[in-house]
């Protein structure tokens, strides 16, 4: 058998129609198949890869920690020294509310144990949620995704959680004094990127600390300069009491982490003790990888090329046939009429060499969430097999 056949004979799989083509390597902003086709990745891992594939420091640091030790012990036993060296680094750069890191396996780990911090501080029962919302697909984090259709196969899910629309003020009456906890992404991603007006996340903010609900912020796709600024939270003036980060956290490798204050996050430690554990939560490899990309990217400041880049994919995609372009900083999403026509054009760009996808809220939407270090010359590239793509697939519709 080739190792097609063994992929769909021994992985399982997750949907029917999985794009099927055999990864050989990875390199800054590309991705070759086994049959050496180069393709530019304007998706990046589901915005893992922040500052490209296999970047040299970040390569550096796995071998320096691989030499030293992987594995020791269960998280938070022993000193370990990637670890705090990076918990450091993160709350360097975060308000000083948020200064203790809980490092974890991936994003949607790390939503479970913030909503389980919210609970256990407050002793509060219900959680607020909304639609079109996604934060991972373990049970708890399930309980909260904000779509039916993902959820109804596998009830009964957990009691006590309230959804709404985004940007609607209906929400407002509902944060109350058994409230434990607003979860939400600052930008919602998977809806195909939609924004919060300011006045009415700020009004969310304010309703928590009023009745003294926690306000849980999901930055696992738009934090780490996604959106322009370092954290997405930082455009709309607000902090939240628990920060979710996953995703780019890891560097290319897994990691999440919940990110409270020390008087947040003691009450883990006692009635129960071990509140919160975890085996590989912040392996050290993870952890060093991680710092290492986190480096570069503020050595060299790269989330504030973000908005420049950004404007050239506007740019040059203005005159695109399609329904709408919605964008903050890389995370863009073009609308078109239908998920099958969005799934044609998507296919059709990756025959010509330039990889991308849909969200999952939004089918209709083309992911754009490239590295970024994408250059200009290499956005240009991109956006024109685009036009081609859309411009092909709705002759052939036509015929």
């Amino acid at each position: 058998m080739n190792l097609r056949e063994l992929f769909f004979r021994h992985l399982a799989q997750t949907s029917d129609e999985p794009m099927g083509w055999e990864v050989a390597k990875a390199e800054g902003a590309y991705i070759w198949g086994a049959d050496g086709k180069k393709y530019l990745d304007l998706i990046g891992g589901i915005s893992v890869c922040y500052i490209g594939h296999r970047h040299p420091r970040v390569l550096q640091a796995i071998e320096d920690q691989l030499h030293r030790y992987l594995h020791v012990m269960v998280y938070g036993e022993l000193i370990q020294s990637p670890q705090v060296q990076y918990a450091q680094l993160l709350t360097k750069h975060l308000p000083e509310s948020l200064q203790q890191v809980y490092f974890t396996n991936s994003g949607a780990e790390a939503i479970e144990g913030a909503v389980k911090l919210a609970k256990r501080y407050t002793g509060r029962p219900h959680v607020i949620a909304f639609h079109r919302s996604y934060h991972g697909s373990t049970q708890g984090a399930l309980s909260l995704m904000g779509d039916e259709y993902w959820r109804q196969a596998y009830r009964p899910l957990l009691p006590g959680i309230y959804r709404f629309p985004y940007n609607a003020d209906e929400v407002l009456e509902a944060i109350d004094e058994r409230t434990a906890c607003v979860v939400m992404e600052t930008i919602q991603a998977e809806a195909g990127v939609v924004v919060p007006d300011v006045r009415w996340i700020q009004a969310v903010a304010q309703r928590c600390r009023e009745v003294g609900a926690l306000l849980i912020l999901d930055e696992v796709q738009c934090g780490f300069g996604r959106n322009g600024t370092l954290w997405a939270f930082e455009q709309f003036d607000i902090v939240p009491d628990i920060l979710v980060l996953g995703k780019a956290l890891g560097g290319g490798l897994p990691l999440g982490a919940f990110i409270a204050s020390a008087t947040l996050m003691q009450v883990l430690t006692h009635h129960p003790v071990l509140g919160h554990i975890t085996t590989f939560g912040g392996h050290p490899l993870c952890c060093a990888a991680g710092m290492a990309a986190f480096e570069v990217l503020l050595e060299e400041q790269l989330w504030k090329q973000v908005l420049a880049k950004a404007a050239v994919f506007q740019q040059e995609l203005r005159s695109l046939s399609c329904r709408a372009i919605r964008a903050r900083g890389l995370m863009i999403g073009i609308e078109f009429e239908s998920p099958a026509l969005n799934q044609q054009i998507i296919r059709r760009c990756r025959e010509r060499g330039v990889l991308t996808d849909w969200y999952l809220f939004a089918p209709a939407c083309m992911r754009i969430v490239p590295p970024y270090i994408i250059t200009e010359e290499q956005i240009r590239e991109a956006c024109a097999v685009i036009r081609e793509a859309v411009d092909e697939t709705r002759k052939r519709s036509e015929v």
